[in-house]
């Protein structure tokens, strides 16, 4: 039986607590929320904030009260981004072709785009992706070093913001990449090309869409990797539940042993700061 409770205050009274997941919707109520529980001494998890409000004040709060603070970076954890960033070495200058997109009124289709977070200008659809995105772009291909951003509106949406993104990328180790983001596909990609010399990676975002390039074949080969997909009914196939299951793993060896996460709310500051430039916010 799960025990359910109108709000914290009374969770604590009846029941015996010291961990939290926040997953609320939208986004922009995780901040006060994320407060609440720290200030309550509990360990939080918490999906994406998509904005910094209350970063530097709930960082410098856990570590007084001795929490720890857990933030979702799902695609770190992915089978294939991390087979990807076991083998894209910095002997060699790598270059990345990457898109994803998808119609904003079909990410929750049980909803009206309106009213969903993704509609909203301060969480928009564009700023999620690229908040997905690039916390595992930067740790395979390296800190980035400067970009060239060509956005605008060729939608019909009832939205405010750009919704489709170009985005030319340097990165400090001379890596490079296309990245390439938006609401609009009507169908729904995740196409990732990677490549150096007599070196190739493709993949489709999901685990039968993963190849590399075998030179004695001089083809593509498949890429199997140990992790069998989980799915959930209603999504699309390439939202995978592997990866939620492993950063929970990773969220609870932080909190009982003290490992630290592969993703933190450092990491995400500085990934947010971007955002907002590409944004053209700074």
């Amino acid at each position: 039986m799960i025990e359910c409770f109108e709000d914290l205050d009374s969770a604590l009274q009846h029941a015996s607590i010291n961990v939290t997941f926040i997953c609320t919707s939208p986004p922009l109520s995780h901040n006060s929320i994320i407060n609440e529980c720290l200030k309550s001494k509990l360990h939080v998890f918490t999906e994406l904030n998509l904005v910094s409000d209350g970063y530097n004040d709930n960082i410098k709060l856990a570590k007084e009260n001795d929490c720890k603070l857990f933030l979702s970076s799902t695609l770190i954890y992915r089978e294939e981004i991390r087979y990807l960033e076991k083998n894209i070495n910095n002997r060699e200058k790598w270059n990345y072709i990457y898109h994803i997109g998808q119609y904003l009124p079909d990410w929750h289709p049980w909803e009206n785009y309106r009213d969903f977070f993704a509609g909203n200008t301060r969480t928009n659809g564009c700023r999620e992706i690229m908040a997905i995105e690039l916390p595992w772009i930067v740790k395979t291909f390296g800190n980035i070093e400067r970009y060239n951003v060509i956005s605008d509106k060729i939608t019909s949406l009832d939205i405010d913001y750009d919704d489709n993104y170009m985005l030319q990328i340097s990165h400090s180790n001379g890596n490079k990449g296309v990245l390439i983001i938006d609401v609009v596909s009507p169908v729904a990609v995740r196409n990732l090309e990677v490549y150096t010399e007599n070196k190739y990676y493709k993949w489709g975002g999901m685990p039968d869409t993963f190849f590399k390039y075998e030179k004695a074949v001089d083809g593509l080969e498949p890429i199997y990797l140990d992790e069998q997909e989980e799915h959930v009914e209603g999504y699309r196939k390439f939202v995978v539940e592997n990866a939620y299951r492993n950063e929970i793993k990773g969220f609870f060896d932080f909190v009982i042993n003290g490992k630290e996460p592969r993703y933190n709310f450092e990491d995400d500051l500085k990934i947010l700061d971007m955002i907002d430039r590409m944004e053209g916010i700074h």
